[in-house]
């Protein structure tokens, strides 16, 4: 008999994932939405490699990352160990960082400048690659936070189109945490409409599921899976 490959593998999900999993269903039940229109992204910044497999064993595929040089130490291993994997950039990126990004990761999240834009553009010719890339908007229009504001989006997200050729898959937005998030929420979905984009990544552990009602498909949970860091 032929043996199994390990990287093929699943194990039963640890309660946490198994959980989320459970609110997402639920979720998309009450939206009369498939569950296979929302990708969860597990958020695994900090979490070193023996905290990160048990949830790929268990069959999640998407992971989410915060900084590049995070990324680089630790997931060209579990890459190269398991297939069919997706990496996510959902942090803020440097424009100097954008080969490294283009490089590592199937999708970044927070294309929010020019010079980025540029960058980002640059590597897509040079590496003949294509990450999924979204627009960050800054719906709450907080100094400390990147993003386009919500004014400036249409005219951002054209420029990316028209001037730079980046191939813009959607937008993701962060609420300010000391608001609702359902209003965030629905300003970054009428954003995504009239500009033709079909992919919204909002939505974390606290508020994935009101996302979700709003039409997330993206949202980024972590310290429901794997705890608080």
């Amino acid at each position: 008999m032929a043996s199994q490959d390990p990287a093929n593998l699943t194990s039963p999900s640890p309660p946490a994932l198994a959980a989320v999993e459970r609110e997402i269903a639920r979720a998309c039940a009450e939206a009369r939405r498939e569950r296979a229109s929302v990708t969860l992204i597990a958020v695994s910044k900090t979490f070193e490699a023996d905290a990160i497999e048990p949830v790929i064993l268990a069959g999640q595929r998407v992971f989410g990352e915060n900084r590049v040089q995070e990324a680089k130490a630790k997931w060209p291993a579990l890459l190269s160990t398991h297939r069919g994997l997706a990496l996510h950039l959902i942090g803020p990126l440097q424009s100097n960082k954008a080969k490294e990004a283009v490089a590592l990761f199937d999708a970044i999240h927070s294309v929010d400048r020019p010079s980025l834009c540029q960058a980002l553009a640059k590597e897509v010719v040079a590496q003949n690659k294509q990450p999924q890339l979204f627009v960050q908007i800054n719906t709450g229009e907080e100094a400390q936070k990147a993003g386009i504001a919500p004014a400036d989006a249409d005219a951002f997200i054209a420029d990316c189109r028209d001037n730079y050729g980046l191939a813009i898959s959607g937008l993701m937005c962060i609420p300010p945490v000391s608001e609702a998030p359902a209003p965030h929420f629905a300003l970054t979905a009428k954003i995504a409409a009239r500009n033709g984009l079909i992919n919204l990544s909002m939505g974390m552990s606290a508020d994935f599921a009101i996302a979700i009602q709003f039409g997330a498909t993206h949202i980024r949970v972590g310290s429901a899976i794997f705890g608080h860091r």
